[in-house]
């Protein structure tokens, strides 16, 4: 690209003079301009090159190599290599992927152990008969059907969240089971007559609410890289995925509050 200065260097105006003339000094191609080492008529028409200690009376000024290692180091200020450039882009890390991973082994394990009691009635489980007859003498209605959904909730929800599929609904699905166990066992009391006893007794609900934490992490962090979820729909989105999952939980538990529950 031709440019020329915001003037004439003599009382003749600006000239064309050698424009397109051929470089003799043997630089390779780059951009003819006219700069302040350059007089345009009959003076002195050299360059002065501080790195060569040389006059380059060419013309024509080389196009940088921006490649790496243009002057023998790995990148230098020949390839215009910014150092803000080294700084490596935001992103899910190693111990983020390796936490979620085994809190969604913690937490899917162990409900896969309390979903496989009540549906066959392994690991001293009372199976789904046991089961439906403890909600009934709770004051639930439609105990049986209850008795099933509670149990593949649990046993499929524990069994995605270990494989990370589908990891915010089948955290959602455990952490509405939660929600309901914990209502239940407050009574419906917000500040209960005996506070925190009845939270931190052995008859209380901390192991609940340590669950139900858990899960809710996971419907709003998602399960990390080490998952069969990775870079899909829900994994890009976890946000607008959480909301949904945690909306349809919170709805399960007000239907199974105020639908079977006597």
């Amino acid at each position: 690209m031709a440019t020329h200065d915001d003037g004439p260097r003599s009382s003749g105006g600006y000239s064309d003079d050698g424009f397109y003339s051929t470089s003799t000094s043997g630089a390779g191609g780059g951009a003819h301009h006219f700069d302040d080492g350059t007089r345009a008529f009959g003076g002195d028409t050299s360059r002065f090159d501080k790195d060569t200690s040389t006059f380059d009376t060419s013309g024509y000024t080389p196009v940088d190599d921006f490649a790496p290692g243009a002057r023998g180091g790995p990148y230098d200020e020949a390839a215009h290599y910014d150092e803000d450039d080294r700084r490596k882009p935001f992103g899910w890390t190693g111990s983020a992927d390796l936490g979620l991973l085994v809190l969604r082994l913690a937490l899917g394990g162990a409900f896969l152990g309390h979903g496989a009691q009540k549906v066959f009635g392994v690991l001293g489980g009372p199976g789904i008969d046991g089961f439906a007859r403890t909600l009934a003498d709770l004051g639930y209605r439609e105990e049986r059907i209850l008795a099933w959904v509670t149990g593949l909730t649990e046993l499929v929800g524990g069994g995605l969240l270990v494989l990370g599929l589908f990891t915010p609904l089948a955290a959602a699905g455990i952490l509405g089971v939660m929600a309901n166990v914990i209502a239940f066992r407050y009574g419906g009391q917000l500040f209960p007559p005996d506070g925190l006893r009845r939270f931190l007794n052995p008859n209380g609900v901390e192991q609940e609410v340590a669950y139900a934490a858990m899960a809710f992490a996971l419907v709003f962090a998602g399960p990390g890289r080490a998952a069969i979820d990775y870079n899909r729909g829900w994994f890009r989105h976890p946000l607008l995925t959480g909301i949904l999952c945690f909306l349809l939980a919170a709805g399960a538990t007000a239907v199974t509050l105020l639908v079977f529950r006597d």
